[in-house]
């Protein structure tokens, strides 16, 4: 791959995986940093980039990778010494394109807060499994490579999470 081209797949896929990088990380700052260390990674590796390839399921993989080892760094830092949260509980907010009535808007975005909060709660694997999916739009065997485990893995990951939000947003789905 060319400068020219990541150039090209930044433009593409820029937003997102800016967007992943949000919502894996929880917080803009830390988001910020993951969007610039995949990238960063990505103009580092040009070489062994294809570009014929699915190049944003590189970049995925490699900001899922990112994050993971910084949580494990900061596991284990904060083993050694106490320190805050490593993950603001910071709101998200729901801007819709159509601007409907204001208490359709309010329940809208309430209704967002809850799954957002929900999807939040989740185990580390299965929320990243399930932001690949819904958010990115990966179907199983692209998740199974981003991820490098097996489609079967992927499969279960994905039921257990939707049994889990199941279970969490019953009263936010029986609204409906």
């Amino acid at each position: 791959m060319t400068k020219q081209e990541l150039t090209e797949c930044i433009d593409l896929y820029g937003r997102d995986i800016y967007s992943f990088c949000r919502h894996l990380a929880g917080n803009v700052q830390e988001a910020d940093e993951l969007y610039q260390d995949t990238w960063l990674l990505a103009a580092q590796r040009l070489e062994c980039i294809d570009a014929s390839g699915n190049v944003k399921s590189y970049c995925l993989s490699a900001a899922v990778k990112i994050w993971n080892n910084r949580k494990r760094k900061f596991a284990w830092r904060r083993r050694i010494a106490g320190t805050q949260d490593f993950l603001d509980e910071e709101g998200r907010e729901y801007l819709p394109d159509d601007r409907p009535a204001p208490e359709e808007l309010l329940l809208r975005k309430e209704r967002d807060r809850l799954v957002w909060q929900a999807v939040d709660g989740l185990p580390d694997k299965f929320r990243t499994v399930t932001l690949l999916h819904y958010m990115e739009e990966l179907n199983v065997s692209q998740i199974a490579q981003v991820l490098h485990i097996s489609q079967g893995t992927v499969k279960s990951r994905l039921y257990h999470a939707r049994q889990l939000l199941k279970k969490k947003l019953e009263v936010v789905l029986n609204e409906e």
